[in-house]
């Protein structure tokens, strides 16, 4: 039997419930997140060691440039292999985490057991299928940013509920976009205040977080030893913050997608009739002009 009655809801009830989800499961949705992302920590941390580091920043040059010379001195430690491996850790840290969220979310809301490693497990089957996902979403999304901001939030609102729609239908990285911008027809504005209030918190507690080592940065631009030091530490703070408000995202986008299949195909019936599990879906309309 499902934990959470599943009925229609008001965006105040869907933060609740995934606030109250995210509290009541802390270390299990922050394990499935910093399991990955350690591996990207680790990574930055092993770039800054390898940054050789002018032993004083010249007054005519502002912080900032220092600090990015110092990064891409870093990123060339690593010679174009190393940027190339780079990359891929930092997809897999991304869909890991991604796919093993939207898996817990799904199972906890429907009251099924799962664990950290169950979750992570699963997204094994759904790596390429996420990473085409996450490429078309991220090129529609482009597509309409060059041009216009505004199109640009419109679709992104619009294919909020894609990745749950690929992993939790099985459906193919195309599809997985059609069905969320079926989903979400009429509900583009709830779609941006969950965005809305993920970003002003993921901001608000990088700023708290990371401010600290900033200032602890410029202040030791002379000292290569203390600003390797205050980099590594922003570096943690970056860890943390991401790891923390990383989850409420994808929590929030999957009690999203189940009310919208509540509201518009009666899900909380189907669940009721066939608790097993839910497959069948009506046709899928084609996402106009913007993916062909």
């Amino acid at each position: 039997m499902a934990e959470w009655e599943l009925r229609p809801l008001s965006l105040g009830e869907i933060l609740d419930r995934t606030f109250t989800l995210y509290r009541r499961n802390f270390l299990l949705f922050l394990g499935i997140t910093a399991i990955p992302h350690l591996l990207t920590l680790g990574l930055n941390i092993t770039q800054v060691m390898l940054t050789k580091f002018p032993a004083v920043r010249k007054p005519s040059v502002p912080v900032e440039e220092f600090q990015t010379r110092a990064a891409s001195n870093g990123l060339m430690a690593f010679g174009i292999g190393g940027f190339l491996l780079a990359i891929v850790i930092y997809l897999l840290v991304y869909l890991f985490s991604q796919g093993g969220t939207i898996y817990a979310v799904s199972d906890l809301y429907l009251g099924r057991p799962t664990t950290i490693a169950g979750s992570l497990k699963r997204m094994w089957g759904q790596l390429l299928n996420l990473l085409g996902v996450t490429i078309l979403n991220g090129l529609a999304i482009a597509a309409l940013t060059i041009f216009l901001i505004i199109p640009g939030v419109y679709v992104a609102c619009r294919l909020l509920t894609c990745v749950p729609a690929a992993l939790l239908e099985d459906l193919g990285a195309r599809a997985s976009l059609e069905r969320s911008w079926e989903l979400t027809k009429e509900n583009a504005g709830r779609a941006f205040l969950i965005y809305l209030l993920y970003f002003a918190m993921l901001y608000g507690i990088m700023a708290v977080s990371m401010i600290p080592f900033g200032v602890m940065m410029t202040m030791s631009a002379r000292d290569p030893m203390m600003f390797r030091t205050a980099t590594i530490l922003m570096q943690v703070a970056s860890f943390v913050a991401s790891i923390i408000v990383g989850p409420f995202l994808l929590i929030a986008t999957s009690v999203f997608y189940y009310d919208l299949r509540v509201k518009k195909e009666a899900f909380d019936l189907q669940l009721m009739m066939n608790p097993e599990g839910v497959s069948a879906l009506p046709a899928r309309p084609s996402i106009p002009s913007i993916l062909g």
